[in-house]
Parts: structure tokens; C-alpha cells; sequence
């Protein structure tokens, strides 16, 4: 227990300390911008962040894996804000954590091995791309100045990590550039043109919402939709943190973490939040590993708001962009285009499908959905071609069945059949062929009845075991004289 515990917290105790205190840095003007898309005060979204990274930092599945206010949870709240207010809001982020403690309870994470690797690279590409759009604004078409401090922070992220690593370039880029611009008297803008940082800590407060059903039904679909769409990204953003660093993590216990940190967030005043990628990529490349990493970040924020507050506000956002743009440079996965070149065409399908509708809806649960039941969909289209082998033995017909028979090929299968043809009896072979729905029992049944109708006897065989069980609880053909018989 105990060296679980170092190796958790502080087995990289510097490293994890100063990867902490970047991720507060970028965190501040990215809560800031998703408390104003859900259309609260910024201080809503700063509490957030606050609380879940300290409280994910002790309870999460996966160590270093920044979790904050997201962008894709604050466009899930504008309709409840709008319509109902704060309050009602945090009431929903408080069952949203709820709704999480009970999936991670029944181990949510292992539909994870549902998601195929095309959905994962294009849910990746398009965060990247997202993280990219989401920059533009902070600099685009502003001044020649802007460009130049943009410039100036990328040149220092990338080039200074080749002849000092002692403090990560990130951290380095945002205190230099931000007292040149000070004591120039820079005309750039700032943190502060966000929104208003007060310098006071959360409170504990019960949301003020009428204790009763009908405030259920009024939360409960947000929630709902928050928990799946916070879930799907926490445990996505886990998987290539996983991939990153080269270690496994528990999704399941992260599940279970981020329930507790909505939970408890919620009656500090703040919103529903989730694993944040740049932020946790932020984290990684400054060399961030351990959960003292994600707990530095969380109370370095608050240090900032409470103690450096006048301070902060006074950070360029040309700087905290560059870094967002280095991000989003390292999060997007350049070898997808070698990718799209070799691999399956279906599969390249999937993954510009996911990229497309998420980065046109910025929604990324619809993204991923959407890549998933496509990528059923093809995979149901490429597995549903049955063959069938047809010989002539006198006036005897024997037919080998060949491939899985189910809903997707039970009409290939019937339409192979010629009723007609001059046969006193009919062998269907099914010793390379597996039944696997109650479609495939109905076209044996359909295939069957027909011959009958034409005087035509049937017997079926080479059915395996759960087949067998399959076709004799389903069919309605073999309680007469034809009855399928085992290998």
C-alpha cells in the first residue's frame, strides 16, 4: 500500500509539480471561455476546475490525466441555463455525478473495447482540430503584434526543451513573455478581457431548486446526456494518456472518480466537468505522471485566483495560445495520413465520418457514436456474405451452407434457393455455417415451408450445438417430420 502510494504521488515529485503549475496557468482562460459558452459567471467554470482536478487527483483511475471545466460538457448547459438558471444547473451537475458513480459501479468501461482504432484516431485528429479553432479567435486578425508573440511562444516550446529540460518551455514562454509585455506596456489582450476573477474561495451551498419530481424531469435528461458525453471523454482521453506514457490505468475506478468530483463540485458552486486532452497532453509533454501532478494543478489555480489574481489577469492570451497551438500540433495524429493511404477503406471511412461530425458540431460524443455505429454498420456489411454450394445427386438436391446466417444474410440465403427445381428431397448442409439470430431460424423456416409447398421434403444438418438449440427452441418446421439433425 504504502509504495502504491509513492509511486503514485511521488515518484516524480518535481517534474510533476512544475507540469502542475502550467496546466493552472492554461486552465484559467480555458474555464473562463467554457463558463461563458454555458452562459455563467466565470468563476463557475474556475470553482469547477478547481475542485475536480483536486478531487479526481485522489479518487481517478488514471494518474496525471488532467480532468477540469470542458468545452464539450458547457455546450450540453446552455439550454438549462438559459431556461432555468444556475441553480438548476448545479443540481444536474450534482446528479451527473451520480448517474457516473453508477456506471463506473457497473464497470461502464468495458464497452470501451467497443470503440475501434479508426473512431479513436479521428476522435484525437478532431480534438486536435477543435483545440486548433478554439486558438483563433486569441489571435487571428487582431495586431502584427499578436502574430509576434504567438511566434515567439511556439519558438520557445519547441526550442528550448533541446538545451533545457530543467523547467518545461511552456512554463518558461508564460513568465517571460508575460513580463516583457508588462514592462513594454504591450498593447495585447489579456486573461483578463475574459471575464472578472474573483479572489474568494468556493463555498458549500445546497442548490436552491424545489425538492421534487418535476425538477427531476427538468434535470435528468441533461444529466443523463452529461454523464455519457463526460464518461466518453474521460475514458477516451484515459486510453491515449495510456498510449502516451506508456501504462494502464483503472477506467473503471476513473468512472467512479469523476461521479465523486461532479458530485461534490456541484455543491461548491461549480459545473460539470470532465477529462480535458489538451490539458492532459499539457501535463505529459511538461512531464507530468503522477496524481501530485493533476492535485498541483488543481490548488495552483485557486493559488492563482486567490493570491496572484491581479497578476494572472495580466497574461497574454497570444502566449496561452501559442501553447493551446502546440497542443493541438502534438495531440493530432500524423501518421492518419499514412494511415488513410493503407489501411481498409471502411475503416478510413469511419475515422474522417468522426472527424467531420464532431469538428461540425463540436460535439463529441456525436463524433464517436456516430464512428461506432458506422463502423458496426460496415462490419455487419463485410461479415453478412453466406455462400451456398448446390449439387445435383439424382433427384436428390445437397446444398452446403457456407458463412454466418443472420439478419444481414438471411436474404441472400432464401434467395439461392430454387423452389421450383425437379427435386423429390433437399440436404441443407450447415457444417461450415453458424445460425445466430432468430432471422436466420425464420429463412430456414421461410426455405423449408416453400419446398413443402412444392412436395419437396427437407432435412436439415451439420447444425453445432448452439445452433441446434437455437433452431429447436425458434422453429416452427422441425415439429412436423423434418428435424434438424447435429454434426
Amino acid at each position: 500500500m504504502v509504495d502504491k502510494i509513492k509511486q503514485e504521488w511521488f515518484s516524480n515529485i518535481r517534474a510533476d509539480v512544475l507540469a502542475g503549475i502550467v496546466v493552472a496557468l492554461a486552465l484559467i482562460p480555458e474555464a473562463i471561455a467554457f463558463s461563458i459558452i454555458a452562459g455563467v459567471d466565470p468563476m463557475v467554470g474556475l470553482y469547477a476546475s478547481f475542485c475536480i482536478a483536486v478531487i479526481i487527483s485522489f479518487v481517478g483511475g488514471r494518474p496525471g490525466m488532467i480532468s477540469a471545466a470542458t468545452g464539450a460538457m458547457a455546450l450540453l448547459m446552455v439550454p438549462l441555463v438559459k431556461g432555468y438558471g444556475l441553480n438548476y444547473l448545479l443540481a444536474a451537475t450534482i446528479l451527473t455525478g451520480v448517474i457516473q458513480l453508477l456506471f463506473g459501479i457497473f464497470k461502464v468501461a468495458k464497452l470501451m473495447k467497443f470503440i475501434p482504432r479508426a473512431v479513436m484516431i479521428g476522435f484525437v485528429n478532431s480534438l486536435a482540430i477543435l483545440i486548433f479553432m478554439a486558438q483563433v479567435p486569441h489571435f487571428f486578425g487582431i495586431s502584427t503584434l499578436t502574430y509576434v508573440f504567438v511566434a515567439i511562444t511556439l519558438i520557445i516550446v519547441y526550442l528550448v526543451p533541446r538545451f533545457f529540460k530543467a523547467i518545461p518551455a511552456p512554463l518558461i514562454a508564460i513568465v517571460v513573455l508575460t513580463i516583457v509585455a508588462i514592462s513594454s506596456g504591450a498593447d495585447l489582450r489579456t486573461v483578463g478581457d475574459l471575464g472578472v476573477i474573483k479572489q474568494s474561495l468556493p463555498s458549500f451551498l445546497i442548490p436552491d431548486v424545489p425538492f421534487t419530481f418535476e425538477t427531476l424531469t427538468i434535470i435528468f435528461p441533461y444529466s443523463l446526456a452529461l454523464a455519457i458525453v463526460g464518461l466518453l471523454e474521460s475514458l477516451l482521453t484515459a486510453t491515449i494518456v495510456d498510449d502516451m506514457t506508456n501504462t494502464e490505468s483503472d477506467k473503471n475506478k476513473e468512472a467512479k472518480g469523476q461521479g465523486i468530483a461532479n458530485f461534490v463540485t456541484g455543491f461548491f458552486g461549480g459545473m460539470a466537468g470532465c477529462a480535458m486532452i489538451g490539458q492532459s497532453v499539457i501535463n505529459v509533454k511538461s512531464g507530468g505522471r503522477s496524481r501530485l501532478s493533476t492535485f498541483v494543478a488543481g490548488m495552483f489555480l485557486m493559488f492563482l485566483i486567490l493570491i496572484l489574481g491581479q497578476l494572472v489577469v495580466q497574461i497574454p492570451m497570444p502566449v496561452l495560445a501559442g501553447i493551446m497551438i502546440m497542443v493541438s500540433i502534438g495531440t493530432f495524429d500524423w501518421s492518419s495520413f499514412r494511415y488513410a493511404i493503407t489501411a481498409p477503406k471502411g475503416d478510413v471511412i469511419v475515422m474522417i465520418v468522426t472527424m467531420a461530425i464532431v469538428v461540425v458540431t463540436h460535439d463529441l460524443s456525436k463524433g464517436v457514436i456516430a464512428g461506432v455505429i458506422l463502423s458496426a454498420v460496415l462490419f455487419v456489411a463485410k461479415i453478412s456474405k453466406i455462400k451456398l454450394y448446390q449439387k445435383v445427386e439424382g433427384s436428390n438436391l445437397l446444398v452446403n451452407v457456407e458463412g454466418p446466417l443472420f439478419f444481414a444474410s438471411v436474404e441472400s440465403f432464401v434467395n439461392a434457393f430454387d423452389f421450383t427445381a425437379d427435386a423429390k428431397s433437399v440436404v441443407i448442409n450447415f457444417s461450415n455455417a453458424k445460425v445466430w439470430d432468430d432471422s436466420a431460424v425464420g429463412a430456414i423456416d421461410k426455405v423449408v415451408m416453400k419446398y413443402r409447398e412444392y412436395g419437396t421434403n427437407v432435412t436439415i444438418k451439420g447444425l453445432d450445438s448452439t445452433s441446434k438449440r437455437l433452431v429447436d427452441k425458434l422453429a416452427v418446421y422441425h415439429r412436423s417430420n423434418a428435424k434438424p439433425s447435429a454434426h
